[in-house]
């Protein structure tokens, strides 16, 4: 029997925050693309256990080559989905990459590679996914964004909240953008979870380890301040599944009545508080210039 869910797609879910939202997803009834890298490579085991995933639990979860890095990956990704379903219904831009230590130790280069990763990627896929969106007039993006954007901000962190803040600014312009075609958008935004995820363990370390040095000798062991703070002000049973949660229940939701913007921080960090502000001066912007119509969908 064919499913009658959505058709979703997600980027970077091979771990974290993706392969739990996939699952989730899945879980709830839709045709799931868990979209991640190498498939027949280092992630091979990633791709069993979500067809073991599937099989266990009766539901449609598939692994597939998206490499969003590369838009001939992306490309290939999505021709594959449209051509098996005819459509995507939901495009959730979850991939991204941490690196952590002092900003003066990180080379240009290593810069511009994250922000690939966190920014660009996102440039690929809507590349190739929207234009099959607005040609049926329907579709939601959701943009898996960070409280950082926002909210408190411990240092070390500097390349990584730059490149989340480039990502959630496309995501608020692309949204007005999308309205006229009946595209949704939410943007979700997590705290600091350390649990559930693998952001610190598999986070990025500066190429210039000469200015790393001279920084340790006034910031020593920040990192592991930071992160064993950040675990302490989230209260019990904070895991990264509150995400796929919330991602799960936003897609859930009737056409036009999803969320613009979401948190999931258990450590409050200011972030909502910021964005509140934010986004009722966007709101009252729109509705000065006369463009308050782009604020939601058409329907």
């Amino acid at each position: 029997m064919e499913n009658t869910g959505n058709v979703v797609v997600i980027t970077g879910a091979s771990s974290g925050f993706g392969a739990l939202t996939a699952r989730a997803l899945a879980d709830a009834g839709n045709t799931v693309y868990a979209g991640m890298r190498e498939t027949k490579g280092r992630n091979a085991p990633r791709v069993q256990e979500a067809a073991q995933y599937a099989t266990d639990k009766g539901v449609d979860l598939r692994a597939i080559e998206l490499d969003v890095n590369s838009q001939e990956s992306v490309d290939a990704a999505v021709k594959q989905v449209e051509s098996e379903h005819g459509r995507i219904d939901v495009l959730i831009h979850n991939a991204g990459h941490m690196v952590t230590g002092p900003a003066e130790a990180f080379t240009p280069e290593q810069l511009a590679e994250l922000y690939d990763v966190n920014v660009l990627s996102t440039q690929r896929v809507n590349r190739a996914a929207l234009p099959g969106m607005r040609r049926r007039g329907r579709g939601l993006v959701v943009w898996v964004s960070s409280s950082s954007v926002k909210g408190g901000t411990p240092p070390y962190l500097a390349p990584y909240f730059a490149a989340k803040a480039g990502m959630d600014s496309l995501a608020v312009s692309y949204a007005a953008e999308l309205a006229r075609w009946g595209v949704e958008t939410s943007i979700v935004v997590p705290g600091s979870f350390t649990s559930g995820t693998n952001h610190f363990a598999h986070s990025g370390r500066p190429a210039d380890t000469a200015v790393e040095s001279e920084y340790e000798t006034k910031y020593a062991g920040l990192v592991e301040q930071v992160a064993g703070k950040l675990a302490a002000l989230a209260p019990e049973g904070a895991d990264a599944s509150l995400v796929a949660d919330e991602i799960t229940r936003i897609v859930s939701l009737p056409y036009g009545e999803r969320p613009y913007r979401v948190h999931i921080d258990p450590a409050d960090d200011g972030s909502e508080e910021v964005s509140e502000v934010a986004d009722r001066v966007r709101r009252d912007f729109l509705a000065r210039v006369e463009l308050d119509d782009l604020l939601a969908v058409t329907r």
